[in-house]
């Protein structure tokens, strides 16, 4: 293939052979950038969170900045529970989720950092090169800057490759959004001991695996375009990398053109959501947080009387590596572990995704795109969640032979205490039926790219799943 703009984003992924280090280098350096830090991550009592206030209104820091747990009183039409009260992550900032990218061997890397957060599982994970909220970014927390940051402040225009505004989990965050952004440099820079380089091949191969690349990077690598695809490049780029004649990575790659036999035109698309946000409604107004109707605050944390859906504590922290070495602050702990899955099908060849539109409360605009199934607060193995959750008894029932991935992947470490949720993408059966319930909608790869590029379209969790797709 010709080396243009439009496709190294595709080399990298494809081409094999050309990196700078090999995947399993990457495993081991991650357990030995494990291995070199200390990490005490501890649950406190409220009084005892250093500069952050616990009043009747909410849980904030002195400074007013960072984030702070509000109340939220929420009226909706939407779904079966028509109003509800709640605490909420309220982040209005806008932060930084960038990475540095160089053509190496003629293949574009992505340089990532090994950065432990709080939250995490097994406290590393890959991170994108810079993760940093305004507040940390503008030092709030009087420490140091974080690393590379002048590259993004100060990049051209033509060496940005992605910018986007993205949105984090409606229902934890009021109306969050994160700056998506890839630049690409072409001068040599000081590799820091916790970076390291790998192609978007080797970043997808780690995706596979659990907990090891972090919620921040699986945003913004979900984000990233495949060029101006045809049907005719497609079969180009089959013939060129030998990509298999295995029905679901034929199907991906047609999915991903744009001028792919579609069940549904874009125009279809836009009036389906046109037509769920005109008819749904969403009243959401702050109370104190003292008031919220069935949540209850006690010493060490804020918790649901029936011990559903998620708590709020405080944790004192120690990272040796991190800015700041010793802090602070309240998490969001989840009381169970959820599930979010895509089920899709090849339509006339085309892999197709059944996408539904779905309302959170903390959401930037009414309705996002979320995967097929999404469940995350509450506990999605019982009989009612089986009845009232289109497509979850499918998902967990599905064939071995038609599981593309099932994997754990973490949650954003720097807010919520190691959260993780079962990833699955279900290959469905010939004999699948094409039509769908209501707020359920097929839609191809390219359509479901297409809507990414406008901002707030697709939610966090969907973009977490199709960061995972790969041709190979």
């Amino acid at each position: 293939m010709t080396d243009t703009s439009e496709n190294i984003f595709l080399k990298s992924l494809l081409d094999k052979g050309q990196e700078t280090n090999s995947t399993q280098f990457a495993l081991d350096w991650i357990k030995g950038q494990n291995d070199a830090v200390e990490v005490s991550v501890n649950q406190i009592p409220f009084s005892d969170l250093g500069k952050w206030n616990l009043t009747d209104e909410k849980l904030s820091h002195e400074t007013g900045k960072f984030f702070s747990i509000e109340g939220l009183d929420i009226q909706t039409n939407y779904g079966k529970i028509h109003h509800w009260q709640q605490p909420i992550i309220n982040q209005p900032e806008i932060g930084y989720l960038g990475f540095i990218t160089k053509e190496i061997n003629g293949v574009l890397h992505f340089l990532l950092q090994a950065k432990i957060e709080p939250g995490n599982i097994n406290y590393v994970q890959l991170s994108p090169t810079l993760q940093a909220t305004k507040s940390n970014y503008s030092r709030v927390h009087k420490g140091n800057s974080p690393a590379y940051l002048d590259y993004f402040r100060n990049a051209k225009k033509e060496q940005i490759l992605v910018d986007q505004l993205q949105s984090e989990q409606g229902a934890r965050f009021l109306k969050k959004r994160n700056r998506n952004i890839i630049i690409k440099i072409t001068d040599d820079i000081e590799i820091l001991d916790n970076f390291i380089w790998l192609t978007l091949s080797q970043i997808k191969e780690l995706i596979g695996y659990n907990n090891i690349v972090n919620m921040d990077t699986r945003t913004v690598i979900s984000g990233i375009p495949l060029g101006d695809l045809s049907i005719d490049k497609v079969e180009i780029i089959n013939s060129f990398y030998n990509i298999s004649n295995n029905s679901y990575f034929s199907g991906l790659l047609n999915s991903a053109a744009k001028d792919a036999i579609s069940y549904n035109t874009l125009n279809d698309i836009i009036i389906f959501i046109t037509q769920h946000k005109s008819k749904l409604e969403l009243l959401v107004q702050k109370i104190p947080l003292n008031s919220i109707e069935n949540w209850i605050i006690g010493k060490d944390s804020i918790y649901h009387e029936d011990k559903k859906f998620f708590e709020v504590i405080a944790a004192d922290i120690k990272i040796s590596n991190r800015e700041v070495k010793n802090w602070s602050q309240p998490m969001v702990k989840p009381v169970q572990e959820g599930i979010c899955a895509f089920v899709c099908e090849n339509i006339n060849g085309v892999l197709h995704f059944i996408v539904q539109a779905k309302l959170e409360c903390g959401n930037f605009d009414l309705i996002e795109f979320a995967p097929t199934v999404q469940c995350l607060t509450d506990n999605y193995q019982t009989e009612d969640s089986y009845m009232n959750l289109p497509f979850l008894e499918y998902v967990l029932d599905s064939k071995r032979q038609n599981v593309i991935f099932d994997t754990y992947q973490s949650e954003e470490g720097g807010r919520f205490y190691r959260e993780q949720n079962r990833n699955l993408l279900i290959l469905a059966e010939n004999n699948f039926p094409e039509e769908l319930p209501e707020n359920y909608i097929w839609m191809t790869f390219n359509q479901i790219q297409t809507f990414m590029k406008h901002n707030n379209y697709i939610n966090i969790q969907a973009r977490n799943l199709l960061s995972a797709l790969t041709f190979k």
